[in-house]
């Protein structure tokens, strides 16, 4: 079926079963980013292949809304589907509950999937919606009766992810968990976000593209903790190695009859932005709203986390200086396009140690492609790289050992003094945000500004946030902290792995960001507080040459210059002499 006909034979259900309008999201029962196959419902309908959008269909229309960072992406692979985009954020762009309110009756019966709608997304869509006199039908997964052979669960094995790289034990994590439990009065605790799950018990798997994590759920008791998963994924010794830590395995269907077997006095804590709603309703016990313990623990890497990160980011910057030498050495000598950039980064990454895939699609936008923040090259956009314009990768890796994500933007040809000016401005607000000084309790929101500020002041700016955090062998997105304009609670904190991206997009011409992670570290006490400061991990060059040096504050050169310093004494003695010297020059001083 064509995304048109597949939409049409959703609105023939919808008729059928009295639905006025339903909404599928990019989630699945986990509210994960990334999701296994069978839930990739979203995609299926509409075409759309970006990691964040809505959708939503009624018996007369259908619309679809992302933000900026796939606007152009959006436009392009809904052509055809009858899906009319809605750009989020703009003016004039009603969010999808206004455009519901104006195009639903009184007392419509909305529909959804229960599993993969978070309890605070029912509750912001009752509450909008709430002057129709809304009816929920959340048990219907309408998808599924015309989606035919959708892929079934994954089956790959469940593996110990060790202490070595962990830092830390299940037992100490569980430990620490159970002392916020208890600080709350809470019995137990339901973990459902797979990331929470694969971090709280030191464990890893391939159920997901790009984060190593396995489909489970948690129950945590005060003394015991069971895990439901595909018992066929797990191996016997591991399942000996968890009990001893008095941890259990049960099948992942059971988890819904195992909560409503919780005794109506008992307190159970859960995060209902993490919990599917139909998860929520199978509780009949008291209910504590918590953000998960684990989100802010696990953002705080212990030293062997961080060991683990910055030997990461050397394999990468190896694996990085190869590619780009590669790059330089054959452009204009063979055949190169955008998906020969994705396939060869990943080839000199998969020749580092304990190298295990990639931590997420890379961005390979070459020319205008590199105006779409978060590009996806098709066969059908996929063009040819030549020595001329600006190529945006953003790419990260996935090793036992730590995460990466980076963005480079490399000319490829003599720039004219639009495009350097536009690359510089953009590295003078990665370079300001990772030369940040800040007393302790400061936000990202706080800082968002610094990475900004060149840009402002030439009256550009960019549509997406500036950092997020990064995961340990784990998510490449994570969080609880952030640098975006949007205020957001949770401070910067040491121990804290965000990454440093500002960007800049000429829309039919190219794109540029630059990006590093930053690792929030103690700077020093005064009698004014404790401050902090950013330590850059990432290791690779910059391109010197798509530089004005002289829109450079001394303070930024000097900072440039003591990275490019930094990036060759690490990564050179990893390499021949060919590729040594080709770095040297890469990293002089300007």
């Amino acid at each position: 079926m064509t995304f048109a006909n597949r939409v049409n034979a959703l609105r023939s259900l919808l008729h059928e079963k009295n639905i006025h309008a339903y909404i599928i999201t990019s989630s699945d029962p986990h509210m994960s980013e990334y999701v296994p196959d069978r839930w990739s419902t979203r995609q299926w309908l509409s075409g759309f292949t970006g990691s964040a959008g809505t959708l939503v269909v009624t018996q007369e229309k259908a619309g679809l809304w992302t933000d900026s960072r796939y606007f152009l992406q959006a436009e392009t692979q809904l052509a055809g589907s009858g899906i009319k985009l809605f750009r989020m954020g703009t003016a004039g762009t009603p969010t999808q509950n206004e455009w519901l309110s104006d195009e639903l009756p009184i007392k419509p019966n909305v529909g959804f999937d229960g599993t993969c709608f978070s309890v605070a997304q029912t509750r912001e869509l009752k509450h909008k919606l709430g002057d129709l006199g809304i009816n929920i039908e959340e048990e219907f997964d309408l998808v599924n009766e015309i989606w035919e052979n959708r892929p079934e669960l994954p089956t790959k094995p469940i593996y110990d992810h060790e202490v070595c790289y962990s830092g830390q034990t299940r037992y100490s994590k569980l430990l620490n968990i159970r002392k916020q439990m208890e600080e709350f009065e809470c019995n137990f605790h339901f973990v459902g976000s797979l990331d929470d799950v694969a971090w709280i018990f030191n464990i890893r798997g391939n159920d997901v593209d790009y984060n190593p994590l396995a489909l489970a759920y948690a129950i945590i008791g005060v003394e015991s903790a069971t895990l439901y998963l595909n018992e066929g994924q797990i191996s016997n010794e591991l399942i000996q190695k968890l009990a001893e830590d008095e941890i259990y395995i049960a099948d992942y269907t059971r988890v819904f009859n195992d909560l409503s077997e919780i005794a109506g006095s008992s307190n159970v804590l859960l995060d209902s932005n993490r919990t599917n709603l139909n998860i929520f309703n199978s509780i009949s016990a008291n209910i504590i709203e918590r953000e998960n313990p684990s989100q802010l623990l696990k953002s705080l890497k212990n030293e062997v986390e961080i060991e683990g990160m910055k030997n990461a980011m050397k394999k990468d910057g190896v694996a990085l200086t190869h590619f780009y030498y590669w790059l330089e050495e054959n452009i204009d000598k063979t055949k190169i396009t955008e998906f020969t950039v994705m396939d060869k980064l990943k080839e000199f990454r998969s020749l580092q140690k304990d190298f295990k895939g990639e931590s997420f699609g890379t961005i390979a936008g070459y020319k205008d492609h590199g105006a779409h923040p978060h590009y996806s090259t098709t066969p059908e956009s996929n063009v040819e790289i030549k020595r001329e314009s600006l190529l945006l990768i953003d790419s990260g890796a996935q090793y036992l050992d730590g995460t990466t994500d980076i963005t480079r933007t490399i000319p490829l040809g003599e720039l004219n003094e639009e495009e350097k000016t536009d690359f510089t401005l953009v590295l003078k607000g990665m370079i300001q945000l990772a030369l940040a000084k800040f007393p302790r309790g400061t936000r990202g929101c706080n800082l968002d500004i610094l990475a900004r500020q060149a840009l402002w002041k030439s009256g550009k700016d960019y549509g997406h946030g500036t950092g997020h955090g990064v995961g340990c062998f784990m998510n490449v997105h994570e969080g609880p902290q952030s640098i975006r304009q949007e205020i957001k609670d949770q401070a910067l904190l040491p121990g804290m792995i965000t990454s440093d991206e500002p960007g800049f997009y000429r829309e039919g011409f190219y794109g540029i960001r630059h990006e590093n992670l930053i690792l929030c570290c103690p700077e020093k006490t005064t009698q004014f507080g404790e401050f902090l400061n950013f330590e850059t991990i990432t290791l690779c060059h910059f391109e010197t040459k798509g530089i004005i040096t002289k829109l450079l504050t001394p303070e930024e050169r000097e900072w440039l210059n003591n990275y490019h310093e930094k990036v060759y004494e690490i990564i050179s003695p990893e390499l021949d002499d060919k590729h040594k010297n080709w770095l040297k020059e890469k990293t002089k001083t300007i």
